[in-house]
Order: C-alpha cells, then structure tokens, then sequence
C-alpha cells in the first residue's frame, strides 16, 4: 500500500474524465491527483472490447509504477466495463473504483418513471450494463439511446481557445437533438421521460446543451459526485486519507493536480482552463505504448 501523500491516478479515453476529476477535487480537497488523458485512442466507446482493456492495462501499470498512485479512479465508462475487474485482481492492495451509468440515482429523482439514459455503443451494449439494466427493470422504464460521436465531438470542441465558444458548439447541439429526439418526449408529465442519465462522462461538459433543449424541468443525472464520495470512503476504510490539516489547495497555482496525454497538449490545455480553471504548466505529455 502507497503512503497517504502518495496520488489518486485518474484516467479517461480523453477529456471527459476531467468531469469526474472536478468531482474529486471538491470532495477531496486535500488530495494529490495524476490525471492521464488517452486523447491518441479517444474515444474508446466506438473501439472494441480487447483494444479498450489494453489501454487500460496499459495505463494503470505507467499510473501505478511512475506516479505510485495509492488509488485508482477508472473516470471512464466504456473502460470500466471492459476492464474494472481484471484491474482489481491485478492490484488487490490499490482501491479501484470505476464509473457505470448512474441508474439508481435516476430512479431515486424519477417521478414519471421513465428514465433516458444516454451513452457510447461500448458502454450500452456491454455485458456490465446489460446486466445493471435487467437487475433495474422492475422499479422504473428505461429508454437507452446510444450517441455516436458526441464524445468525439466534445473532444474535439477543445480545439477553439477556452476563453471562447466552442468551433464545434453546432455541431454538439445538432448530435444532443437528434439523439434526445430519438428517445421520445421529456417533460414532468404522466409517460414523459422526466430524468437523464449522462452515461458518459464527456456528456457532462454539454450538459447545459442538454438543459436547453430538454428545458429545466428535466433532471440530468451524471455519475461524478457518487464516486467521488465512494473514493472518499474506500480511502477512509483503509486509513490512506491525507491529513485534514494540511492546506486546502488555492488555485490557479496548484501543485497538487498533474494532468498528462498521449494527444496533443493544447487540447488538454483548453479542457484545464475551460473546465477545471487549471493553469497550463499542470499539462503535459506522455508516450504510452500498449504492453
């Protein structure tokens, strides 16, 4: 087991993990975190099973032996699924927590019982959620659309300067529409979906997109707040908190956060001050082969 100084190691197929990490940082204040961008392989939705695990593995080993992370948040659906429990097995002393569509949290909100949830075709169509989905089927309907290429698409969107709208912000808006028009109608009344899932964690970076054409009424239910309250209390279990007293970080000079891709560095740049306020010396680069 790593020291509590030691790091928290995130990672995502690209960005969108950075929505789990913001999570993180305002539940855990005093943490250390790695975050690794695969942007090269992004997104890994839209790639198969065995490509996916190996990146994962891949990742886990650089976060575990370069940055002795003491823990492990796996901040990407399609990953989780793929290759949650071979990662548990492979590092037993090192928690690892993973991400999956947050359907019972929906069903809490819900008060139509019709509940959409929306993700890549690697995190729909995998045995994990199958299985999630039928253990769910009794106590609410469940209308599951998956959106290929919105990942991509908000990826992409960190090509344009943070301090404007996206280049792509079109394109986004026209994949939202068609994807929750295909779903049906949402709304508070009897037989209208009155609750989202965001089943990947990109989507929570077009979640005012999203508001906008559903209208506010609709709740929106992503997955990062849960785990981190879940990291918080593995860490708890084991004794492997930082010490409460030491600082809280200020930002924007915060040492505490080291953000890493395998793609370009200004698309990680723009993602850290356009979401996360991080200034662009927390960034940089890594060559990651698979093994």
């Amino acid at each position: 087991m790593q020291p509590a100084s030691s790091p928290i190691g995130v990672f995502d197929s690209g960005v969108g993990g950075l929505s789990v990490l913001q999570a993180l940082r305002a539940e855990l204040p005093h943490e250390r975190f790695v975050y690794l961008a695969d942007t090269a392989y992004a997104p890994y939705g839209e790639r198969g099973d065995v490509f996916v695990a190996a990146r994962t593995h891949a990742i886990a080993q650089f976060l575990h032996t370069q940055h002795h992370t003491k823990a492990l948040v796996v901040a990407c659906n399609t990953a989780t699924a793929a290759a949650i429990h071979e990662l548990r097995s492979r590092y037993p002393d090192m928690p690892t927590i993973g991400v999956e569509p947050a359907l019972k949290p929906a069903i809490a909100h819900s008060r139509t019982g019709r509940i959409g949830v929306i993700g890549t075709q690697g995190t729909l169509g995998s045995a994990k959620f199958g299985r999630l989905l039928a253990s769910l089927q009794d106590q609410a309907e469940f209308i599951v659309q998956p959106c290929d290429g919105l990942a991509h698409a908000i990826e992409c969107s960190t090509a344009s300067l943070p301090t404007e709208a996206p280049s792509n912000a079109t394109e986004i808006r026209a994949l939202c529409a068609r994807y929750t028009g295909a779903m049906g109608r949402f709304g508070t009344e009897p037989g209208e979906i009155d609750t989202l899932v965001l089943g990947c964690t990109h989507y929570v970076f077009a979640q005012d997109t999203l508001r906008n054409l559903l209208g506010p009424q609709v709740q929106l239910i992503a997955t990062g707040e849960p785990v981190a309250r879940h990291t918080r209390r593995l860490l708890q279990a084991s004794g492997n908190l930082s010490p409460a007293s030491s600082p809280a970080p200020t930002m924007p000079n915060d040492e505490r956060i080291q953000l890493l891709t395998t793609g370009p560095l200004v698309s990680l740049q723009t993602a850290a001050a356009r979401w996360l306020q991080l200034p662009a010396q927390c960034c940089g680069t890594v060559d990651l082969p698979t093994t």
